[in-house]
Protein backbone atom coordinates (compact mmCIF):
# COMPACT_ATOMS: atom_id res chain seq x y z
CA UNK A 1 0.00 0.00 0.00
CA UNK A 2 1.24 3.20 -0.88
CA UNK A 3 1.47 6.55 1.19
CA UNK A 4 -1.27 8.96 0.50
CA UNK A 5 1.63 11.45 0.51
CA UNK A 6 2.74 9.80 -2.41
CA UNK A 7 -0.82 9.20 -4.14
CA UNK A 8 -1.21 12.78 -3.74
CA UNK A 9 2.35 13.35 -5.53
CA UNK A 10 1.53 11.20 -8.66
CA UNK A 11 2.89 13.49 -11.22
CA UNK A 12 0.11 16.03 -10.63
CA UNK A 13 0.81 20.06 -10.36
CA UNK A 14 -0.20 21.53 -6.41
CA UNK A 15 0.02 24.81 -4.86
CA UNK A 16 3.52 25.12 -3.79
CA UNK A 17 5.73 27.79 -2.08
CA UNK A 18 4.93 31.50 -3.51
CA UNK A 19 3.51 31.02 -7.47
CA UNK A 20 5.68 27.88 -7.99
CA UNK A 21 2.76 25.26 -9.80
CA UNK A 22 4.39 22.06 -8.30
CA UNK A 23 4.30 21.18 -4.39
CA UNK A 24 7.97 20.27 -3.21
CA UNK A 25 7.77 17.93 0.25
CA UNK A 26 9.61 19.04 3.19
CA UNK A 27 11.90 16.36 3.89
CA UNK A 28 10.18 14.86 6.97
CA UNK A 29 7.13 13.90 4.28
CA UNK A 30 9.64 12.67 1.83
CA UNK A 31 10.99 9.82 4.41
CA UNK A 32 7.30 7.85 3.66
CA UNK A 33 7.49 8.42 0.17
CA UNK A 34 10.67 7.13 -0.04
CA UNK A 35 10.27 3.94 1.98
CA UNK A 36 7.16 2.82 0.40
CA UNK A 37 8.61 3.09 -2.70
CA UNK A 38 11.82 0.97 -1.17
CA UNK A 39 9.52 -1.70 0.26
CA UNK A 40 7.86 -1.61 -3.16
CA UNK A 41 11.11 -2.33 -5.23
CA UNK A 42 12.54 -4.82 -2.21
CA UNK A 43 9.08 -6.87 -1.80
CA UNK A 44 8.29 -7.30 -5.89
CA UNK A 45 11.26 -6.39 -7.49
CA UNK A 46 14.37 -7.75 -6.03
CA UNK A 47 13.13 -11.25 -5.89
CA UNK A 48 12.61 -11.18 -10.33
CA UNK A 49 16.19 -10.11 -10.88
CA UNK A 50 17.56 -11.95 -8.52
CA UNK A 51 16.55 -15.01 -10.17
CA UNK A 52 16.99 -12.95 -13.24
CA UNK A 53 20.49 -13.01 -12.57
CA UNK A 54 20.71 -16.45 -11.04
CA UNK A 55 21.82 -15.17 -7.97
CA UNK A 56 20.78 -17.39 -4.96
CA UNK A 57 22.36 -14.81 -2.39
CA UNK A 58 23.55 -11.38 -2.68
CA UNK A 59 25.81 -9.90 -0.07
CA UNK A 60 26.31 -5.68 -0.44
CA UNK A 61 29.23 -4.84 2.00
CA UNK A 62 30.05 -1.25 2.40
CA UNK A 63 31.69 0.66 5.08
CA UNK A 64 31.09 4.38 6.42
CA UNK A 65 31.48 6.79 4.21
CA UNK A 66 33.00 4.42 1.85
CA UNK A 67 30.06 2.73 0.73
CA UNK A 68 28.97 1.14 -2.75
CA UNK A 69 26.64 2.79 -5.12
CA UNK A 70 23.82 0.75 -4.44
CA UNK A 71 24.08 0.87 -0.87
CA UNK A 72 21.82 4.06 -0.57
CA UNK A 73 19.44 2.51 -2.67
CA UNK A 74 18.70 -0.73 -0.38
CA UNK A 75 18.11 1.09 2.85
CA UNK A 76 15.38 3.19 4.44
CA UNK A 77 15.35 7.10 5.14
CA UNK A 78 16.14 8.36 7.13
CA UNK A 79 19.82 7.52 6.06
CA UNK A 80 23.12 9.52 5.39
CA UNK A 81 25.83 6.94 5.49
CA UNK A 82 26.67 2.89 6.48
CA UNK A 83 27.37 2.60 10.00
CA UNK A 84 30.81 1.40 10.64
CA UNK A 85 30.80 -1.88 8.37
CA UNK A 86 27.30 -2.43 7.57
CA UNK A 87 27.02 -6.19 5.42
CA UNK A 88 23.17 -6.44 4.14
CA UNK A 89 22.48 -9.98 2.83
CA UNK A 90 19.53 -11.30 0.07
CA UNK A 91 18.53 -14.83 0.17
CA UNK A 92 16.42 -16.15 -2.49
CA UNK A 93 14.35 -18.72 -0.61
CA UNK A 94 12.63 -19.57 -3.54
CA UNK A 95 9.38 -21.44 -4.27
CA UNK A 96 7.71 -24.29 -2.08
CA UNK A 97 7.95 -27.79 -3.93
CA UNK A 98 4.49 -28.52 -2.31
CA UNK A 99 2.16 -25.90 -2.07
CA UNK A 100 3.49 -23.92 -5.29
CA UNK A 101 4.31 -20.66 -2.54
CA UNK A 102 6.68 -18.01 -3.60
CA UNK A 103 8.41 -17.63 -0.03
CA UNK A 104 10.34 -14.66 -1.60
CA UNK A 105 14.07 -12.56 -0.85
CA UNK A 106 15.07 -13.07 3.08
CA UNK A 107 16.88 -9.96 3.92
CA UNK A 108 19.19 -9.42 6.83
CA UNK A 109 21.49 -7.28 8.53
CA UNK A 110 24.73 -8.46 9.92
CA UNK A 111 25.60 -5.10 11.38
CA UNK A 112 25.71 -3.48 15.09
CA UNK A 113 23.09 -1.20 13.76
CA UNK A 114 19.56 -2.05 12.68
CA UNK A 115 17.59 -0.96 9.73
CA UNK A 116 14.04 -1.13 10.71
CA UNK A 117 11.66 -3.71 10.06
CA UNK A 118 13.32 -3.58 6.56
CA UNK A 119 15.69 -5.77 7.29
CA UNK A 120 15.83 -8.43 9.65
CA UNK A 121 19.18 -8.34 12.47
CA UNK A 122 21.41 -11.47 12.36
CA UNK A 123 23.78 -10.26 14.58
CA UNK A 124 21.67 -8.19 17.39
CA UNK A 125 24.40 -9.42 20.28
CA UNK A 126 27.01 -7.46 17.82
CA UNK A 127 30.49 -7.47 19.41
CA UNK A 128 33.95 -7.08 17.20
CA UNK A 129 34.94 -6.76 13.72
CA UNK A 130 36.19 -10.46 13.85
CA UNK A 131 32.80 -11.79 15.69
CA UNK A 132 31.23 -9.95 12.96
CA UNK A 133 32.48 -11.53 9.78
CA UNK A 134 32.13 -14.98 11.74
CA UNK A 135 28.66 -14.65 12.03
CA UNK A 136 28.36 -13.41 8.19
CA UNK A 137 30.04 -16.83 7.50
CA UNK A 138 27.15 -18.25 9.90
CA UNK A 139 24.81 -16.71 7.73
CA UNK A 140 25.70 -17.59 4.29
CA UNK A 141 26.55 -21.70 5.83
CA UNK A 142 23.16 -22.35 7.42
CA UNK A 143 21.38 -21.04 4.00
CA UNK A 144 23.58 -22.78 2.04
CA UNK A 145 23.31 -20.87 -1.36
CA UNK A 146 24.76 -22.07 -4.62
CA UNK A 147 26.08 -18.85 -6.01
CA UNK A 148 26.46 -15.90 -4.05
CA UNK A 149 26.30 -12.31 -5.58
CA UNK A 150 28.97 -9.45 -4.58
CA UNK A 151 29.64 -5.94 -5.84
CA UNK A 152 32.85 -6.11 -8.66
CA UNK A 153 32.77 -5.32 -12.26
CA UNK A 154 35.53 -4.19 -14.70
CA UNK A 155 32.95 -1.71 -16.69
CA UNK A 156 29.99 -0.56 -14.21
CA UNK A 157 31.22 1.63 -11.77
CA UNK A 158 27.76 1.18 -9.92
CA UNK A 159 28.31 -2.42 -10.03
CA UNK A 160 31.89 -2.15 -8.99
CA UNK A 161 31.05 -0.91 -4.57
CA UNK A 162 32.81 -3.94 -3.23
CA UNK A 163 36.21 -2.52 -2.34
CA UNK A 164 39.29 -4.65 -1.95
CA UNK A 165 39.37 -4.57 1.65
CA UNK A 166 36.03 -6.05 2.28
CA UNK A 167 36.67 -8.64 -0.50
CA UNK A 168 39.74 -9.87 1.29
CA UNK A 169 37.98 -9.89 4.35
CA UNK A 170 34.66 -11.74 2.88
CA UNK A 171 36.90 -14.16 1.51
CA UNK A 172 38.84 -14.88 5.01
CA UNK A 173 35.79 -15.87 6.85
CA UNK A 174 34.80 -17.94 4.30
CA UNK A 175 36.22 -21.38 3.97
CA UNK A 176 37.48 -22.98 0.31
CA UNK A 177 33.73 -24.42 -0.57
CA UNK A 178 31.86 -21.14 -0.15
CA UNK A 179 34.60 -19.02 -1.56
CA UNK A 180 34.00 -20.85 -4.95
CA UNK A 181 30.46 -19.75 -5.17
CA UNK A 182 31.21 -16.33 -5.33
CA UNK A 183 30.45 -14.83 -8.47
CA UNK A 184 30.10 -11.09 -9.81
CA UNK A 185 26.63 -9.42 -9.08
CA UNK A 186 27.25 -7.07 -12.31
CA UNK A 187 23.78 -7.86 -13.72
CA UNK A 188 21.32 -7.32 -10.37
CA UNK A 189 23.16 -4.03 -9.85
CA UNK A 190 22.36 -2.79 -13.01
CA UNK A 191 19.06 -4.21 -13.32
CA UNK A 192 18.47 -3.10 -9.82
CA UNK A 193 19.60 0.59 -10.73
CA UNK A 194 18.15 1.01 -14.07
CA UNK A 195 14.08 -0.41 -13.61
CA UNK A 196 11.83 1.53 -12.30
CA UNK A 197 8.84 0.49 -10.42
CA UNK A 198 4.91 2.02 -11.32
CA UNK A 199 5.54 3.84 -7.87
CA UNK A 200 8.14 5.74 -9.62
CA UNK A 201 7.09 6.39 -12.53
CA UNK A 202 4.23 8.31 -11.41
CA UNK A 203 6.32 10.42 -9.09
CA UNK A 204 8.72 10.87 -12.16
CA UNK A 205 6.52 13.50 -14.42
CA UNK A 206 6.52 15.86 -10.66
CA UNK A 207 10.48 15.96 -10.39
CA UNK A 208 10.62 16.56 -14.29
CA UNK A 209 7.71 19.37 -14.10
CA UNK A 210 9.66 20.57 -10.79
CA UNK A 211 13.08 21.20 -13.35
CA UNK A 212 11.64 22.63 -16.13
CA UNK A 213 9.09 24.71 -14.45
CA UNK A 214 12.56 26.81 -12.49
CA UNK A 215 14.26 26.58 -16.17
CA UNK A 216 11.37 28.56 -17.61
CA UNK A 217 12.04 31.29 -14.74
CA UNK A 218 15.37 31.13 -15.01
CA UNK A 219 14.46 31.85 -18.94
CA UNK A 220 12.39 34.82 -18.51
CA UNK A 221 12.76 38.64 -17.95
CA UNK A 222 11.91 37.50 -14.10
CA UNK A 223 16.02 36.66 -14.25
CA UNK A 224 17.08 38.02 -17.42
CA UNK A 225 17.62 41.60 -18.33
CA UNK A 226 19.66 41.57 -21.90
CA UNK A 227 22.84 43.52 -21.76
CA UNK A 228 22.95 42.88 -18.14
CA UNK A 229 22.64 39.49 -17.10
CA UNK A 230 25.68 37.18 -17.40
CA UNK A 231 25.15 33.52 -18.22
CA UNK A 232 27.07 33.19 -14.72
CA UNK A 233 23.83 35.25 -13.24
CA UNK A 234 21.33 32.30 -14.74
CA UNK A 235 23.33 29.72 -13.46
CA UNK A 236 23.79 30.97 -9.66
CA UNK A 237 19.84 31.95 -10.31
CA UNK A 238 19.19 27.92 -11.08
CA UNK A 239 21.40 26.65 -8.11
CA UNK A 240 19.81 28.87 -5.44
CA UNK A 241 16.17 28.10 -6.61
CA UNK A 242 16.55 24.89 -6.65
CA UNK A 243 18.60 25.75 -2.97
CA UNK A 244 15.17 27.34 -1.90
CA UNK A 245 12.93 24.83 -2.77
CA UNK A 246 15.29 22.21 -0.77
CA UNK A 247 16.08 20.22 -3.47
CA UNK A 248 19.36 18.55 -4.31
CA UNK A 249 21.47 19.30 -7.34
CA UNK A 250 24.01 16.33 -9.10
CA UNK A 251 25.78 18.65 -10.80
CA UNK A 252 26.54 22.47 -11.00
CA UNK A 253 23.88 24.05 -13.48
CA UNK A 254 25.41 25.60 -16.20
CA UNK A 255 24.43 28.48 -19.19
CA UNK A 256 25.63 29.50 -22.46
CA UNK A 257 25.18 32.04 -25.53
CA UNK A 258 25.43 31.30 -29.23
CA UNK A 259 25.59 34.37 -31.24
CA UNK A 260 25.74 35.36 -34.96
CA UNK A 261 29.71 36.21 -35.20
CA UNK A 262 30.69 33.55 -32.42
CA UNK A 263 32.10 31.23 -35.13
CA UNK A 264 34.58 28.19 -34.43
CA UNK A 265 34.99 26.00 -37.73
CA UNK A 266 31.58 27.49 -39.16
CA UNK A 267 29.93 26.56 -36.11
CA UNK A 268 28.31 29.55 -33.60
CA UNK A 269 29.77 28.24 -30.52
CA UNK A 270 28.26 27.94 -26.91
CA UNK A 271 30.14 30.82 -25.13
CA UNK A 272 30.20 30.87 -20.73
CA UNK A 273 30.86 34.09 -18.54
CA UNK A 274 29.32 35.99 -21.41
CA UNK A 275 26.28 39.00 -20.87
CA UNK A 276 23.66 37.90 -22.70
CA UNK A 277 22.50 40.36 -25.26
CA UNK A 278 19.39 40.31 -27.67
CA UNK A 279 19.24 38.47 -30.31
CA UNK A 280 21.22 35.46 -28.45
CA UNK A 281 19.90 31.99 -28.07
CA UNK A 282 20.72 31.01 -24.42
CA UNK A 283 21.15 27.37 -23.31
CA UNK A 284 21.18 25.62 -20.12
CA UNK A 285 21.72 22.19 -18.93
CA UNK A 286 20.48 21.09 -15.37
CA UNK A 287 20.26 18.35 -13.04
CA UNK A 288 18.21 17.27 -9.99
CA UNK A 289 17.90 14.83 -6.97
CA UNK A 290 14.51 14.20 -5.34
CA UNK A 291 12.97 11.06 -3.98
CA UNK A 292 15.78 9.32 -5.12
CA UNK A 293 15.28 9.97 -8.34
CA UNK A 294 17.60 12.22 -11.07
CA UNK A 295 16.69 14.92 -13.68
CA UNK A 296 18.70 15.92 -16.43
CA UNK A 297 17.18 18.79 -18.74
CA UNK A 298 18.36 21.24 -21.33
CA UNK A 299 16.29 23.56 -22.83
CA UNK A 300 17.06 26.59 -24.92
CA UNK A 301 15.86 30.46 -25.23
CA UNK A 302 15.98 33.01 -27.08
CA UNK A 303 16.30 37.15 -26.74
CA UNK A 304 14.07 39.02 -28.84
CA UNK A 305 15.84 42.45 -30.56
CA UNK A 306 14.14 45.22 -30.46
CA UNK A 307 11.24 45.41 -32.67
CA UNK A 308 10.93 41.43 -33.33
CA UNK A 309 7.61 40.28 -31.86
CA UNK A 310 8.86 36.39 -32.30
CA UNK A 311 11.70 33.81 -32.96
CA UNK A 312 12.89 33.98 -36.07
CA UNK A 313 11.51 31.70 -38.45
CA UNK A 314 15.05 29.45 -39.01
CA UNK A 315 15.67 29.10 -35.52
CA UNK A 316 12.28 27.95 -35.39
CA UNK A 317 12.91 25.22 -38.25
CA UNK A 318 15.87 24.10 -35.87
CA UNK A 319 13.85 23.26 -33.37
CA UNK A 320 11.96 21.15 -35.51
CA UNK A 321 14.51 19.88 -36.76
CA UNK A 322 15.97 18.85 -32.96
CA UNK A 323 12.41 17.43 -32.31
CA UNK A 324 12.80 15.31 -35.33
CA UNK A 325 15.96 13.84 -34.43
CA UNK A 326 14.30 13.02 -30.62
CA UNK A 327 11.91 11.22 -32.82
CA UNK A 328 14.35 9.17 -35.04
CA UNK A 329 16.08 8.10 -31.56
CA UNK A 330 12.81 7.48 -29.40
CA UNK A 331 11.92 5.80 -32.72
CA UNK A 332 14.55 2.86 -32.48
CA UNK A 333 14.02 2.06 -29.03
CA UNK A 334 13.20 -1.83 -29.26
CA UNK A 335 13.16 -4.24 -26.71
CA UNK A 336 16.48 -5.91 -26.37
CA UNK A 337 18.44 -3.68 -28.74
CA UNK A 338 21.89 -2.60 -27.58
CA UNK A 339 22.49 0.79 -27.24
CA UNK A 340 24.87 0.94 -29.95
CA UNK A 341 21.89 -0.35 -32.56
CA UNK A 342 19.57 2.04 -31.09
CA UNK A 343 22.75 4.75 -32.21
CA UNK A 344 23.30 2.72 -35.43
CA UNK A 345 19.51 2.85 -36.14
CA UNK A 346 19.23 6.64 -35.52
CA UNK A 347 22.10 7.81 -37.33
CA UNK A 348 21.07 6.09 -40.51
CA UNK A 349 17.72 7.78 -40.46
CA UNK A 350 19.54 10.40 -39.60
CA UNK A 351 21.26 10.51 -42.42
CA UNK A 352 18.51 9.82 -44.71
CA UNK A 353 17.27 12.81 -43.83
CA UNK A 354 19.93 15.07 -44.18
CA UNK A 355 20.10 15.88 -40.66
CA UNK A 356 23.58 16.85 -38.59
CA UNK A 357 23.03 15.15 -35.09
CA UNK A 358 24.96 14.14 -32.63
CA UNK A 359 23.75 11.37 -29.92
CA UNK A 360 24.64 11.02 -26.52
CA UNK A 361 21.86 9.33 -24.61
CA UNK A 362 21.99 8.19 -21.36
CA UNK A 363 20.19 5.92 -18.68
CA UNK A 364 18.25 7.91 -15.72
CA UNK A 365 17.05 7.10 -12.45
CA UNK A 366 18.93 6.90 -9.20
CA UNK A 367 22.09 8.33 -10.76
CA UNK A 368 22.07 11.33 -13.08
CA UNK A 369 24.39 8.68 -15.53
CA UNK A 370 22.79 5.97 -14.37
CA UNK A 371 23.67 2.10 -15.53
CA UNK A 372 21.98 0.68 -18.71
CA UNK A 373 22.60 0.74 -22.59
CA UNK A 374 25.01 3.57 -23.43
CA UNK A 375 23.61 5.43 -26.89
CA UNK A 376 26.25 7.01 -28.26
CA UNK A 377 28.91 9.83 -26.46
CA UNK A 378 29.46 13.45 -27.10
CA UNK A 379 33.29 12.10 -27.94
CA UNK A 380 32.34 9.15 -29.69
CA UNK A 381 29.43 8.60 -32.60
CA UNK A 382 30.81 4.96 -32.80
CA UNK A 383 30.08 1.75 -31.01
CA UNK A 384 30.75 1.98 -26.98
CA UNK A 385 32.50 -1.08 -25.90
CA UNK A 386 30.34 -3.25 -22.88
CA UNK A 387 28.39 -0.12 -21.88
CA UNK A 388 26.92 0.57 -25.53
CA UNK A 389 26.35 -3.35 -25.83
CA UNK A 390 23.96 -4.23 -22.69
CA UNK A 391 20.13 -4.37 -24.34
CA UNK A 392 16.88 -2.40 -23.78
CA UNK A 393 14.51 -3.51 -21.51
CA UNK A 394 11.16 -2.07 -20.39
CA UNK A 395 10.65 0.53 -17.47
CA UNK A 396 14.06 1.88 -18.03
CA UNK A 397 14.44 5.62 -17.92
CA UNK A 398 16.88 7.79 -19.87
CA UNK A 399 17.92 11.33 -20.94
CA UNK A 400 17.24 11.93 -24.17
CA UNK A 401 20.30 14.20 -25.14
CA UNK A 402 21.90 15.08 -28.36
CA UNK A 403 21.92 17.76 -30.64
CA UNK A 404 21.20 18.84 -33.93
CA UNK A 405 23.61 21.32 -36.19
CA UNK A 406 21.26 23.53 -38.61
CA UNK A 407 21.98 26.41 -41.16
CA UNK A 408 20.10 29.68 -39.80
CA UNK A 409 19.86 32.21 -42.87
CA UNK A 410 18.38 35.28 -40.51
CA UNK A 411 22.52 34.76 -39.19
CA UNK A 412 24.30 35.33 -42.47
CA UNK A 413 23.55 31.21 -43.18
CA UNK A 414 25.97 30.51 -39.92
CA UNK A 415 25.04 27.09 -38.51
CA UNK A 416 23.71 26.72 -34.95
CA UNK A 417 23.21 23.65 -32.24
CA UNK A 418 20.12 23.11 -30.54
CA UNK A 419 21.20 21.26 -28.08
CA UNK A 420 18.55 18.93 -26.14
CA UNK A 421 17.72 16.92 -23.48
CA UNK A 422 14.63 15.38 -22.10
CA UNK A 423 13.63 12.61 -19.97
CA UNK A 424 11.76 9.86 -21.29
CA UNK A 425 10.45 6.32 -20.19
CA UNK A 426 10.64 3.28 -22.14
CA UNK A 427 7.53 1.36 -21.02
CA UNK A 428 8.83 -1.88 -23.50
CA UNK A 429 6.70 -0.39 -26.97
CA UNK A 430 7.39 3.07 -26.61
CA UNK A 431 9.20 6.47 -25.82
CA UNK A 432 7.10 8.75 -23.17
CA UNK A 433 8.37 11.93 -22.54
CA UNK A 434 8.06 12.19 -18.64
CA UNK A 435 7.18 15.70 -18.52
CA UNK A 436 6.53 17.16 -21.70
CA UNK A 437 9.74 18.09 -24.44
CA UNK A 438 10.69 21.53 -25.50
CA UNK A 439 9.23 21.78 -29.52
CA UNK A 440 9.43 25.97 -28.69
CA UNK A 441 11.98 28.13 -27.56
CA UNK A 442 11.85 29.80 -24.53
CA UNK A 443 11.61 33.84 -24.88
CA UNK A 444 12.73 37.08 -23.09
CA UNK A 445 11.85 39.79 -24.48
Amino acid sequence: MLSSALLALAGVPQAGPADFPFAVLPHRERIEVVNDVLRERLDDLLPRLMREARLDMWIVANREYAEDPVYLTLVPEPVFAARRTTLLVFFDRGVDAETGEDRGVERLTVSRYGLGDFYASAWPEGGSDDAQWTRLAEVIAERDPERIGVNTSRSWAAADGLSHGLRTRLEESLGEDMRARLVPAESLCIRWIETRTAAELSLYPQLVGIARSVIAEAFSNRVVTPGVTTTDDVAAYLRQRFEDLGLDIWFQPYCNVQRAGLVQDGVIVGRTGATIQRGDLVHTDVGIHYLRLCTDTQEMAYVLREGEEEVPLGLRTAMGIGNRWQDLLTDSFVTGRTGNEILAATRAGADAEDIECSVYTHPLGFFGHAAGPTIGMWDNQGPTPVRGDWPLFPNTCYAIEGNVTVTVPEWGGQRVQIKLEQDAVFDGQRVRYLGGRQTRFHVIR
